[in-house]
């Protein structure tokens, strides 16, 4: 497997704006409400590759005893990762590799003999994150030119290699990204595994004086709702979900109006403690050169 890096390769200017800094179209996409309903929209379509599900389904058991803390956590590590020191950052890469290590067994479906940590499943986690969070923000108004859609591809290779992925073989413009998914459509499917994810995704279980007491359910099931709706047309069909031009055009409407909802909460309400703490850490920190 790939070493990670050690805190001994970058100086101490690095460490502190992180492996993108505020200048990057990653701390953008990530910091901007569309994050959310990518992130969602990620989960959905990281099931259809059976073999990754079942990865999933095998070694995740928070995932079935308690899935929030899952969640959590999984939004945790890509908050760190983009906004986080590099100290930081590699703390959560070791422990996330220590997760997957010597973990292996065989997909039913497809008889594929497989590690938790082989390159092309960690790829595949990968580019459905990236492809999910920039469609995403490009559907939901954030300003985004073709020229930063790629550079916000190149700036995720870091992320990709980080975990493990084999640095040749990530997808560094939009267009290497589609041609990838283009190329991977014919393996993937709806297995029961990927049928009981999706459901915790799109109705998760609560306890009931959370959904009495709180807005949590309505709220969760707009994200949800809106995460499967913009799925690739494809694979919506896979999951058996209306795949016509006119769902698009409605679930970019419903994005766009989510957004300009979510930009009229103060930001100090509306961004996570670890971006806000990332931009006080970086106010005064001159921008790092080529």
């Amino acid at each position: 497997m790939i070493p990670t890096p050690s805190v001994k390769d970058f100086t101490p200017e690095e460490d502190l704006l992180g492996f993108f800094g505020p200048d990057s179209v990653s701390w953008r996409i990530h910091s901007d409400p569309a994050f959310s309903v990518g992130g969602i929209r990620a989960l959905l379509l990281q099931a259809l590759h059976p073999v990754a599900m079942d990865g999933v389904h095998r070694f995740s058991t928070a995932f079935a005893t308690d899935p929030w803390a899952r969640l959590t956590r999984t939004a945790e590590y890509v908050a760190t990762l983009t906004f986080g020191t590099r100290r930081d950052a590699l703390r959560q890469v070791r422990r996330v590799r220590g997760l997957h290590r010597d973990k292996s067994a065989v997909e039913e479906t497809t008889g594929r003999h497989y590690r938790v940590d082989d390159a092309d499943l960690l790829l595949w986690v990968h580019n459905c994150e990236v492809e999910s969070l920039l469609s995403t923000a490009r559907r939901a108004g954030v300003p985004l030119t073709d020229a930063e859609a790629d550079r916000y591809v190149e700036e995720q290779v870091v992320a990709a290699v980080l975990v493990g992925c084999e640095e040749t073989d990530v997808p560094r413009t939009v267009a290497e990204l589609d041609a990838y998914f283009a190329g991977v459509r014919a393996r993937l499917a709806v297995t029961p595994a990927a049928r009981s994810a999706s459901r915790f995704v799109l109705l998760p279980p609560m306890p009931g004086w959370v959904q009495l007491l709180t807005p949590a359910r309505p709220a969760w099931s707009t994200l949800a709702s809106l995460g499967a709706a913009t799925l690739p047309g494809w694979a919506r069909r896979l999951y058996g979900l209306p795949g016509f031009a006119v769902t698009d055009a409605a679930a970019t409407a419903g994005l766009r109006a989510f957004r300009q909802t979510a930009l009229a909460v103060p930001a100090r309400v509306r961004e996570s403690p670890i971006v806000r703490a990332a931009r006080e850490r970086v106010a005064g920190a001159e921008p790092l050169t080529a």
